[in-house]
């Protein structure tokens, strides 16, 4: 029952979309502007940075506070805290209210990544700028620190349920990211250095 717990507490933490009810205030239809999601990035292109910082922090807090609520909740079960982490990415990717169509959860994989281990959060987010940068492609964050996830996490946590959950963590974010890649191959996904120096160019959470 504690585990049951742990996944509906965290899928419902990630169903809190900070993007859509800033959709709603400012009357801008993230859906039908940008790259057409509701997450941090989207926001950050169509309402500019402030708005798309404060999404990406909730969104990772909605993860992080799950991840700590669930080893609260089940303390005797190593991977609770990382179960209620990956159902707040699922409720933040597939919300039930919004026909399942959410983010891409990135932010919030940040949040999961945080709340079980913040030295490698850092170090995947170094990780993940540099690539950003030497690629020249967003989708290039979500795909190095998803492969490096499980592999890192390993190394510290020897939990076979905990790590079977990091594995699908990162097939799920590598998952919903592969439309990502094709768009960059096309010239279609957002280029950061563009970005970064002002000279616009084309983009695609």
């Amino acid at each position: 029952m504690k585990i049951m717990l742990c996944i509906i507490i965290g899928y419902l933490l990630g169903c809190l979309s900070p993007a859509a009810y800033l959709s709603r205030v400012k009357q801008t239809n993230l859906r039908e502007n940008g790259t057409g999601n509701l997450g941090a990035t989207n926001t950050m292109l169509v309402m500019g940075k402030g708005f798309g910082i404060m999404v990406a922090l909730i969104d990772i807090a909605k993860a992080f506070v799950a991840v700590k609520v669930g080893a609260l909740l089940a303390p005797a079960t190593a991977c609770a805290g990382i179960l209620a982490g990956f159902a707040a990415i699922v409720g933040h990717i597939f919300p039930f209210y919004m026909h399942f169509k959410g983010g891409k959860g990135l932010a919030t994989f940040g949040g999961l990544l945080l709340g079980v281990d913040a030295k490698l959060f850092v170090f995947l987010l170094v990780v993940a700028i540099i690539a950003m940068l030497v690629v020249n492609y967003s989708v290039a964050a979500p795909m190095s620190a998803a492969v490096l996830f499980p592999i890192l996490y390993h190394r510290t946590h020897t939990d076979p349920y905990s790590m079977m959950i990091a594995v699908a963590v990162s097939a799920l974010i590598i998952v919903v990211h592969l439309s990502n890649i094709t768009r960059a191959r096309e010239g279609n996904e957002m280029k950061i250095r563009d970005y970064l120096t002002g000279r616009g160019g084309k983009h695609a959470e």
